[in-house]
């Protein structure tokens, strides 16, 4: 009888098991490592952490003068000549890429066209900011992965065409829907379009000398596709009061205490005789109480105490990094208007200069603009259209304060401002125009880097002294 039990025991138990497996539906077979959607907004983060690199380098800063070294002055005497972009094209761009191309992304994140086109917008901007350092650039045959590890060298005119492209393939493709996992701007599609379309205004510009038909037709195109109109719509990278996300000079200075920069003579010489409300900001005041500016490319040390250093706000372990700006963007439509690009003329190009000043010193200054209207009164500051693209040119620069690649990008477009120097006694080293190739291509890549120096007749050589394709005389 005993048996008898054990054995119906037995049967109910393997009924049981049985009848119970249609409750895990297939879960328990699925490895969670391996999900057969591919995150693609978790891609655009990661890419998204790599923005900040693109201000807050010890190297952009120097070539427009915002900052002097107290210490080490290698990099502001253009010491080093050639850098490496291999950490772009491995990191955020690879990761973007593999977005634009993937057939298989995961639509509970956001629509995939919108994952798609955001994707697009940062590589433009990747490739924007490296092109305008380097110059000619692999990109058609890049980011093949193992298909291709020599790709050749794209012109920059070419590159430019190209952005263009994927900027307004960008803006068509985006619809309703917001993202998840966006660092910058919170999911918010409407501001990716008015930033991608800023990015195609800001490019365009860059043309003003070289090709100013193509220019105009491309400066109007994402005019009217709609470009940023506040401070709200800021490109700015929003780093956190914790270690992994902390702000570089942060770093530098509180983490690693080291007073190395000092804001220029230049920078402190051109704001202080105006009462720039954004000075104090910018700077810290010496320990006699006064703004003094460091002589730009000194070879010596000096004594941190005697100059002004950069500014406490800009240095927060949370402060954040400005890349495309409102303000940014209302100084393109001032030139434009002044170059004729867009009708109106000087009564448009002074609109917008004016408030161009006002929201960048909104921005600086946290929204308050006490000092704003004095500020204004000053002669040097007042729209003159004699000299409008001069003035025009200074107040970006100040504006572009620690956006260094981007302020020596306007620099060497414009000449303004016309008043930075080179270090003296530098051996007659004059400010670079262009940065160097790694010097690992020539071995990684010998006969596409060789082609890239040789054919190309406005590089005169992979140094920091010839010019890119659009900065001529």
């Amino acid at each position: 009888m005993k048996k008898i039990h054990e054995s119906i025991y037995y049967c109910l138990t393997v009924l049981t098991l049985f009848s119970s497996c249609n409750k895990f539906n297939g879960a328990i077979n699925t490895d969670p490592n391996n999900p057969t959607k591919a995150s693609g907004t978790q891609l655009i983060a990661n890419s998204e952490q790599f923005l900040p690199t693109l201000s807050s380098s010890p190297f952009g800063v120097h070539y427009p003068q915002y900052l002097s070294n107290t210490s080490f002055p290698d990099n502001s005497r253009y010491v080093t000549t050639n850098f490496n972009f291999y950490g772009l094209y491995q990191g955020p761009l690879i990761n973007l890429q593999n977005v634009i191309t993937n057939t298989a992304l995961d639509a509970s994140e956001g629509p995939i066209a919108n994952q798609i086109a955001v994707a697009k917008i940062l590589k433009a901007y990747f490739i924007w900011h490296a092109t305008d350092r380097w110059g000619p650039l692999p990109y058609t045959e890049a980011l093949k992965g193992k298909e291709n590890f020599t790709p050749k060298y794209d012109t920059q005119q070419s590159i430019y065409n190209s952005l263009f492209t994927l900027l307004d393939e960008a803006n068509a493709s985006l619809v309703n829907g917001n993202l998840k996992n966006d660092i910058v701007y919170g999911g918010d599609v409407s501001k990716w379009k008015r930033l991608g379309n800023t990015i195609h205004l800001l490019m365009a510009l860059r043309l003003s000398k070289v090709d100013p038909n193509t220019g105009s037709a491309e400066f109007n195109k994402a005019l009217t596709n709609g470009i940023i109109t506040a401070n709200t719509d800021n490109l700015a990278y929003p780093h956190l009061a914790v270690t992994a996300q902390e702000n570089y000079w942060y770093n530098s200075f509180t983490v690693l205490g080291r007073n190395w920069f000092a804001v220029s003579k230049p920078v402190v010489d051109f704001m202080l005789p105006l009462n720039d409300p954004r000075l104090p900001v910018f700077a810290t005041k010496n320990n006699a109480g006064n703004y003094v500016g460091l002589d730009y490319g000194l070879a010596t040390t000096v004594t941190p105490g005697n100059y002004s250093l950069l500014g406490t706000a800009i240095r927060q372990q949370n402060s954040p990094v400005y890349l495309v700006t409102y303000a940014q963007a209302l100084f393109a439509l001032a030139e434009a208007a002044k170059r004729g690009w867009i009708s109106g003329g000087d009564a448009t190009a002074k609109t917008n200069y004016d408030l161009a000043i006002e929201q960048s010193i909104r921005q600086w200054n946290n929204n308050d603009i006490s000092g704003l209207a004095a500020y204004k009164l000053n002669a040097s500051v007042i729209y003159n259209s004699a000299n409008a693209l001069e003035q025009i040119g200074n107040q970006r620069w100040v504006h572009l304060f620690m956006h260094g690649y981007e302020g020596w990008a306007e620099w060497r477009r414009t000449g303004f401002p016309s008043f930075l120097a080179p270090p003296p006694n530098n051996n007659g080293k004059l400010i670079p125009r262009r940065e160097g190739y790694p010097t690992q291509e020539q071995a990684n890549n010998t006969e596409n880097y060789k082609a890239a120096i040789a054919g190309f007749p406005y590089l005169g050589g992979d140094d920091l002294n010839t010019r890119v394709w659009w900065d001529k005389p």
